[in-house]
């Protein structure tokens, strides 16, 4: 028997792991749920719309085990009632992925509902949701991030997005520093454009496939499978950041 001890590092399992996604009926947070409970992760998530996060949980069921609410997380009780419900089904946290998101434009393009909409559903409820997270994770824990390129290719039409998301990645990187000595390792992935439904109407499902094809577009799984990496590490490792990007995308 060959000695490889060398050439490996012992990686965590996480079968029996609870984590909660939120924003995991659709796009990428779906991607991440189903990803994860193939991996035996018990799995809680939510979204807006009870048509998706059925469609959601029923191929959940189909790799692993999950379930999850409908729910406004831009509302004042939306936080507190995912976690409630997610606690109640858990019984614990090990994992919370934080990823839930609204498309927002130009400063100069949005009304002022939509803009307070934007900001509490974009960095809002990410902030609410992380300390939400803190009350139950203990050491070992997680917290992962789900931010954007906009934070750093900047375009005219994005201006209250890529503010918020840059406020994100502020704010990840801060709490990584906070809470990597208490057990607790926080990650940020900040993915390029993906196909997702947050790209309509701008980019409808037919051109997404053909973006994809053609490498300009990202799928929702490929963010999944650097979620998962992140997940992986060794307890003393903390893979702070994964960016990833088309890999024939010439722009934002």
């Amino acid at each position: 028997m060959t000695n490889d001890a060398d050439a490996h590092t012992a990686v965590p399992d996480l079968k029996g792991k609870r984590a909660v996604i939120t924003g995991g009926t659709t796009g990428i947070g779906r991607a991440i749920a189903v990803l994860l409970a193939s991996y035996g992760v018990r799995v809680f998530v939510c979204g807006r719309t009870p048509e998706h996060l059925d469609d959601a949980l029923a191929r959940i069921r189909e790799v692993g085990e999950g379930d999850g609410i409908s729910v406004d997380l831009a509302e004042r009780e939306g936080v507190g009632a995912f976690f409630t419900a997610a606690t109640d089904y858990l019984g614990g946290l090990d994992i919370a992925v934080i990823n839930a998101a609204v498309a927002a434009g130009g400063l100069s393009e949005i009304g002022a509902d939509d803009l307070r909409y934007a900001i509490a559903a974009d960095f809002t409820a990410y902030v609410t949701s992380a300390h939400a997270a803190l009350d139950l994770l203990k050491d070992p824990g997680d917290i992962v991030l789900i931010g954007s390129m906009s934070a750093h290719v900047l375009s005219p039409g994005s201006t209250v997005y890529a503010g918020i998301k840059a406020g994100i990645a502020g704010f990840a990187e801060a709490l990584r520093r906070e809470l990597g000595p208490k057990g607790i390792k926080v990650g940020l992935v900040e993915p390029g454009k993906t196909g997702a439904d947050i790209q309509y109407p701008d980019v409808p499902a037919e051109k997404q496939r053909e973006m994809i094809h053609d490498g300009t577009m990202l799928r929702a799984e490929d963010i999944a499978v650097a979620v998962h990496y992140m997940l992986t590490q060794p307890r003393r490792a903390i893979v702070q950041q994964i960016v990833v990007t088309p890999r024939a995308q010439a722009e934002e």
